[in-house]
């Protein structure tokens, strides 16, 4: 639960390299950088996207028929959540006291979803979320989310919200998050991909989210090695699509970067977040309070999971063939299950 009257948090980004070679290499990773930042006095923690067991790098240089192998590959190593990574997870976030959000390959039955998950300080698992549409050559690896998942959480530190990537281009989604009156925003974006383009995009997005909402952010990108960039394509051509885009960074509500970014290399982004710069930002532009016109413009949201199958309801014939009932009796289907509109 929230410390309300916690002034500071000491919160961390993650920017690391995985173990394409093993799932379990890349969760003793995360353990073992969560013992580090602990020894740092880190109370929050960020790792990038879909850090567990590793980015599908392979979808963004591969074209779709050779991609079959790598995509295997990739589901015999994901995760489910919850299960042993989760476990161990949860046991280092509880001995450390630290709030971990950590982004997984989650592998349900015959499908893979970008996954963020949050651990509070006590280990508990108090979000499950799945991006809500994957990104350009991501549709060849994941399934879509739903918006169960667009929910800020009350954590030791504050309250939480998390996205991933270009989910921060979509405003509707990240309203969803600001009119839950997150406190500190955890982005989480691949890294080692694209080139400096996507660095300077993500820096321009993270800023601009910690103004609008008025509240932290924490951004967390992933890293390859030179020698990782080789092993995933050979075509020295293609290798400089999987370099530059890291933008390790935390921003203030006020849109200062309070650490230097994270460019190039390994290593923790690490700040002091003094939460009395919300109020500070939100007494001048509350743009889900004082700044929003409601009356004018709002945002509808579907929070029921997706589902495959659903019950069907009655026909309103076969309901009155069946009941006793008279005509002008209160419908007998009022309460029977219905599909979504």
């Amino acid at each position: 639960m929230a410390d309300t009257k916690r002034k500071s948090v000491r919160a961390a980004a993650a920017q690391i390299a995985p173990d394409l070679d093993s799932a379990d290499g890349t969760t003793a990773r995360v353990l073992q950088t969560i013992r580090d930042a602990a020894r740092r006095g880190v109370e929050l923690i960020v790792f990038p996207e879909t850090f567990v067991p590793y980015y599908p790098y392979f979808s963004f240089v591969l074209p779709p028929v050779l991609q079959g192998a790598a995509h295997l590959q990739l589901m015999e190593r994901a995760p489910s959540v919850p299960g042993p990574m989760t476990q161990a997870v949860a046991a280092a976030a509880r001995e450390a006291g630290m709030v971990v959000v950590l982004g997984v390959n989650e592998r349900d039955h015959g499908s893979l979803y970008n996954t963020q998950l949050v651990f509070d300080a006590d280990g508990a698992l108090l979000l499950k979320r799945r991006k809500i549409t994957p990104t350009y050559h991501e549709r060849m690896v994941w399934g879509q989310g739903d918006a169960s998942g667009l929910t800020a959480v009350d954590t030791r530190v504050g309250r939480v919200g998390a996205l991933a990537c270009w989910e921060h281009y979509n405003p509707l989604a990240r309203y969803a998050l600001m009119a839950q009156h997150e406190e500190i925003h955890c982005a989480q974006f691949p890294g080692s991909l694209v080139g400096q383009v996507f660095a300077d995009q993500m820096g321009v997005t993270i800023r601009h989210h910690a103004l609008e909402s008025g509240c932290f952010v924490v951004n967390a990108t992933g890293w390859l090695t030179p020698e990782q960039v080789r092993a995933i394509t050979p075509d020295e051509k293609l290798q400089g699509a999987l370099r530059g885009g890291c933008h390790s960074a935390i921003v203030s509500p006020e849109g200062k970067y309070l650490a230097e970014p994270l460019t190039e290399g390994e290593g923790l982004v690490v700040a002091d977040l003094d939460l009395s710069l919300i109020a500070k930002r939100k007494r001048m532009m509350d743009s889900v309070g004082h700044y929003a016109r409601p009356e004018l413009l709002s945002l509808a949201i579907r929070r029921e999971s997706a589902a495959t199958t659903q019950p069907l309801r009655p026909a309103a014939t076969e309901v009155a063939a069946a009941s006793p009932v008279a005509a002008d009796a209160p419908a007998a289907t009022a309460d029977a299950p219905r599909l979504p509109a």
